[in-house]
């Protein structure tokens, strides 16, 4: 995207992974602006950084002399600014393609999966950056060590380390050096139909990976390639960990091949099975592209982890307070359980809104069972998106199937004084909507 490109609007600039691609154009010196449906703690930051913004959907508020779209899945088809600048004819772009475009290149590591890729592409990024290797990374959120999603080099860069997302295939646009796949729990079942078709793609994935890379996957996976390829797992995996255990507020592990030959001992501030699987990935990836152990060891230990994932927001004697992106069941049980391993004996108040009408249809059931593993729900109403409702289709509707004792439905206005209410001693809020925007309530409310 160079020459006469210079000029680049975004439809969707709020969104995590729309973001950071404006800052990285912006501060490589192009003209950024765009439109999103509303004001977030993402676009203020981008306001901040000089971007212009605008939160109407309205073609005569698009720049006149723009030469560059950049455009999100989560835009509807029926948007007036989209249709507008399809008849003007100008060159738009989707943010899969203007990765591949920026990794073209670099090696490359795309990190793919339902859950999980956020961490691993985080904890990669930090190790790589620990070691001051050069790098480019796109994380689909906000990491802490670097209080951005974004790491912004040049083209002399080792490595370019984004999030391979699969909605809409998206991620088969990528030619990664190295690929990840964490998961593969049906998920966009709206995109693809069924598992078989989901699973096909993550497959159409891996074989795009660089005859001289490899792949890194989830051993309980059906992953199948012709490349080399490393799998990770609890079992029955070429890497699995040992002797895990929280021991002053640090997970602690060592990792060992399936021959026995160990790979170190390590020790994060993360926590759950499901984040010994993500710092697996990473150490395994970590390693190939030539880091030596020690260096991971110390990175690893210096990770501050990610923006809403398991991410303790405040905590004293008296109260913890968790916020979580979990919009998935799989997700939210992973989330819920390593709480449960570190508060055992605290009443787990839980705060979740669902995303999306597909979704909640979908995996009805399944969330049921995931949030009844909490001890009190304040049920949210179904967050949107980009989607219409579906008859039937209600938080009320998933509050009947939940179990636990203590249930009801929350609406927004209600949630502050809810919570003051409850006075819990373990809160979690959990979605991928809007609920964001309540946390630094939360969080001021409990440090009263």
């Amino acid at each position: 995207m160079n020459g006469f490109v210079d000029n680049i609007y975004f439809l969707g600039i709020g969104g995590i992974g729309m973001s950071a691609l404006a800052r990285y154009y912006h501060r490589k010196g192009n003209k950024v602006s765009g439109y999103d449906k509303t004001p977030s703690p993402l676009t203020k930051r981008l306001e901040e950084e000089g971007i212009a913004i605008h939160y109407e959907d309205n073609p005569n508020l698009i720049p006149d002399d723009i030469n560059m779209v950049i455009i999100t899945p989560a835009i509807p088809s029926d948007s007036l600014e989209l249709n507008y600048l399809r008849e003007k004819g100008i060159k738009m772009m989707k943010r899969s393609e203007v990765l591949g475009e920026i990794s073209n290149h670099n090696k490359s590591v795309a990190v793919s999966g339902t859950h999980g890729k956020t961490t691993v592409t985080a904890l990669i990024t930090h190790l790589l950056s620990y070691s001051k290797r050069k790098i480019s990374a796109f994380v689909g959120g906000i990491a802490r060590n670097i209080d951005s999603n974004v790491i912004i080099g040049d083209e002399n860069d080792e490595f370019v380390v984004m999030e391979a997302d699969e909605f809409d295939r998206s991620f088969l646009r990528l030619s990664p050096y190295v690929s990840v796949v964490t998961s593969i729990d049906a998920d966009h079942l709206d995109i693809y139909g069924d598992t078989a078709h989901l699973e096909e793609a993550f497959n159409q994935f891996v074989a795009k990976t660089s005859s001289d890379g490899v792949v890194v996957y989830n051993a309980a996976l059906p992953i199948k390639t012709a490349c080399k390829s490393i799998s990770y797992g609890y079992e029955d995996a070429d890497v699995m960990p040992k002797n895990v255990k929280i021991e002053n507020e640090m997970t602690k592990f060592d990792l060992v091949t399936k021959e026995g030959l160990v790979l170190g001992s390590y020790e994060m501030s993360l926590y759950g099975r499901h984040n010994v699987m993500n710092a697996m990935a990473a150490i395994i990836v970590s390693l190939q592209l030539g880091l030596d152990i020690r260096q991971i060891k110390e990175g690893l230990a210096t990770f501050l982890g990610v923006q809403r994932r398991f991410d303790i927001r405040y905590r004293d004697e008296k109260v913890c307070y968790i916020d979580d992106y979990a919009h998935h069941p799989e997700e939210i049980k992973a989330c819920l359980k390593a709480v449960r391993e570190i508060y055992p004996k605290r009443k787990m108040t839980l705060v979740f809104q669902p995303h999306l009408f597909t979704r909640t249809r979908d995996f009805m059931d399944e969330f049921a069972e995931a949030l009844s593993l909490a001890d009190s729900l304040l049920l949210m109403e179904i967050y949107p998106a980009r989607e219409k409702p579906l008859q039937g289709i209600t938080s009320s509707e998933l509050l009947k199937k939940v179990t636990c004792h203590e249930k009801q439905i929350c609406q927004k206005d209600e949630l502050i004084d809810t919570i003051k209410d409850l006075r819990p001693e373990l809160i979690i809020t959990m979605g991928a909507g809007d609920i964001d925007r309540f946390v630094p309530q939360i969080e001021s409310m409990l440090k009263q």
